[in-house]
């Protein structure tokens, strides 16, 4: 059983990177339009909020198949959410302000999606700092899952963030953030039903 898992985990490692290095080729041979960087940029923030979602949906498949094993990938698709959310605002530090600070600076006071997607990204932080085992015990149970709880508000703030990047056909943020409300909704609905039983 523990070496079908590991096998697994590495099949998802794998997985996880395909966004990546489709990226790298297409930007290599001149798949991306007429901006390119532009296009990376948007595409690896798109894959962050993806792999958020991801991680959310963990849950709602392990109760609705009975499968506990799928809980043994969460952490790595929140690593996964964090490795690409970094890539994007590298490539927006760097590619699109060149790491002018007072430039970044005016940027996220003037332009709202930017602020939205920095909170959301400087949320995602310590998530990730507190992903080990070895934070878990020192933070406790309880402590860090009400920190974890934070991820309700990320991908909120990240669907928000990609709805009011689109300037024009809204279709697929809509379509995201309606995938959010049904997973935030699955987590209301478990909650209420552990509450009766645990108070019955």
């Amino acid at each position: 059983m523990g070496k079908h898992i590991s096998r697994a985990k590495w099949l998802v490692f794998c997985v996880c990177l395909l966004p990546l290095f489709w990226l790298v080729y297409a930007l290599l041979n001149d798949q991306l339009g007429a901006n390119p960087i532009e296009a990376v940029t948007r595409d690896t923030g798109l894959w962050a909020l993806r792999f958020i979602m991801l991680t959310l949906l963990i849950s709602p498949l392990r109760k609705l198949t009975g499968i506990n094993e799928f809980i043994r990938f969460r952490r790595m698709l929140g690593l996964f959410a964090f490795f690409y959310a970094s890539v994007h605002m590298l490539l927006y530090l760097g590619l699109d302000q060149f790491f002018d600070v007072q430039e970044i600076w005016l940027d996220i006071i003037k332009r709202p999606f930017i602020t939205v997607g920095f909170i959301s990204f400087l949320l995602l932080i310590p998530l990730t700092i507190t992903s080990t085992d070895k934070m878990i015990k020192k933070l406790g149970g309880r402590r860090w899952k009400k920190l974890h709880y934070l991820i309700y508000l990320i991908v909120v703030l990240s669907c928000l963030h990609f709805y009011m990047l689109v300037k024009q056909d809204k279709t697929e943020p809509v379509i995201y953030l309606l995938i959010v409300i049904l997973l935030l909704g699955f987590r209301v609905l478990s909650q209420r039903r552990r509450h009766q039983v645990a108070s019955s």
